[in-house]
C-alpha cells in the first residue's frame, strides 16, 4: 500500500450540474531541428451554452490560463458571440526533449515520444495541475516507476486531517470509481521518501489550477491517451521555468507565467529577476529591445508569447 498526498477539490462542477461538451484536442506538433516554438494561438466565437471551462477542455488549455488571457469575460457565462483567445503557442522548455517534461509555473506537460520508423519526431502537450512542492517533489530528473489502471487511493494522514478540518472526512481508502480523485489512471514517479504521481481526476474543472498536494493532475481523456504511450523507466524532467525565450527569424519571443511558491500557488513576478533572465537571453549584442514593453509582458505573465526585441542579423534573410 502506497499513500498519496494528492487530493481533490469538492466536486464543484458536479454540484453545479457542470458537463463537458465534446472531446479535448490532442496538441501534437512535429519537432524540427532549431525550432523551439510550436502551436498557434487562435480566436473562437462563443455560442450561448459555452463556458470558459468547456472551451479550456475542448482546446487543451488550463482553465486559469484561458481566463487570464480573456480578462473581463465571465468564465461561467461569457455569452454568445464573444471572441475568445485560445493560447496555443508555446516555447518549448529548456529540458532535454526526452520522455516527459513538466514546466511547473506553466502548468503544462510535454511528452516527447521516440520517433517511429520513417516518421518525424513529435511533441505532444497537455495542460496539468500542480501542487505543493515539498521535499518529496522530484525537481530535476526522475522517472516512471509504475503504472496502474483503476487505482485505489490511500490518502495520507495529513490529507485526511485537512479534509476533516474542512468538514469533509475521508475514509482510509477510496476504491476505483467516480469518487476517486486519481481518476482511472495513475503513473508513479520516483520521489525519494514519498509518492509523486501523474494521474487523472474526478474533477476536470480544476485542471490548470494549483490545487493538488504535490501531484500532476490531467484531464481524464489526456491521461488516458498518455498512459499507454509511456513505459516504466520513461525519464521525467520537472522544471521551474516561469520565463521562456526564443529567437525566431530575428525576433526575441518572450513567454512569461506567474512563478509558483512552495505550495504550488502563483505569486507576483519579481520583475527584476525576470528582467535579468531576459537580459541574459539578449546578451551584449546590439539588439533593439523594447524594455518597457518587455517588463509589461513580464508583469502580466499571462503566458501569451510576445515579440520584445529585434536582431536583423538573426533573420532568415540574413542567414541565406
Amino acid at each position: 500500500m502506497v499513500q498519496s498526498r494528492c487530493f481533490s477539490l469538492a466536486a464543484l462542477g458536479l454540484a453545479l450540474g457542470f458537463s463537458w461538451s465534446g472531446a479535448a484536442w490532442a496538441a501534437e506538433y512535429p519537432l524540427v531541428d532549431g525550432v523551439t516554438v510550436v502551436g498557434e494561438d487562435q480566436v473562437v466565437t462563443t455560442v450561448f451554452e459555452d463556458t470558459l471551462y468547456d472551451l479550456a477542455y475542448k482546446y487543451g488549455v488550463g482553465s486559469e490560463e484561458l481566463i487570464a488571457v480573456n480578462p473581463g469575460v465571465d468564465p461561467w457565462v461569457p455569452g454568445a458571440g464573444k471572441q475568445i483567445t485560445i493560447p496555443g503557442r508555446h516555447i518549448l522548455p529548456s529540458a532535454p526533449p526526452d520522455g516527459i517534461v513538466v514546466n511547473l509555473p506553466e502548468h503544462r506537460l510535454y511528452y516527447y515520444p521516440k520517433a517511429k520508423r520513417g516518421e518525424p519526431r513529435v511533441v505532444i502537450t497537455y495542460p496539468v495541475s500542480i501542487g505543493r512542492l515539498d521535499a518529496a517533489t522530484p525537481l530535476g530528473l526522475t522517472h516512471v516507476i509504475s503504472k496502474d489502471k483503476d487505482p485505489t487511493w490511500y490518502p495520507t494522514a495529513s490529507v485526511r486531517a485537512e479534509h476533516l478540518r474542512n468538514g469533509d472526512p475521508l475514509p482510509p481508502t477510496v476504491p476505483p470509481g467516480p469518487k476517486n480523485p486519481l481518476g482511472k489512471f495513475r503513473i508513479r514517479l520516483a520521489a525519494g521518501q514519498g509518492t509523486y504521481l501523474i494521474h487523472g481526476t474526478n474533477n476536470p474543472l480544476a485542471v490548470g489550477m494549483p490545487v493538488t498536494h504535490g501531484c500532476i493532475r490531467m484531464f481524464p481523456d489526456d491521461v488516458a491517451a498518455l498512459f499507454p504511450m509511456i513505459a516504466v523507466g520513461t525519464p521525467v524532467h520537472l522544471v521551474n521555468e516561469p520565463v521562456k525565450v526564443a529567437w525566431v527569424d530575428g525576433e526575441l519571443l518572450l513567454e512569461a507565467h506567474p512563478p509558483v511558491d512552495t505550495e504550488g500557488q502563483p505569486v507576483a513576478p519579481d520583475l527584476d529577476a525576470f528582467s535579468a533572465l531576459l537580459q541574459a537571453a539578449v546578451g551584449d549584442s546590439d539588439v533593439a529591445t523594447n524594455w518597457d514593453y518587455a517588463r509589461e509582458v513580464l508583469r502580466k505573465a499571462d503566458g501569451m508569447i510576445q515579440s520584445v526585441a529585434i536582431d536583423p542579423a538573426r533573420s532568415v534573410l540574413a542567414t541565406e
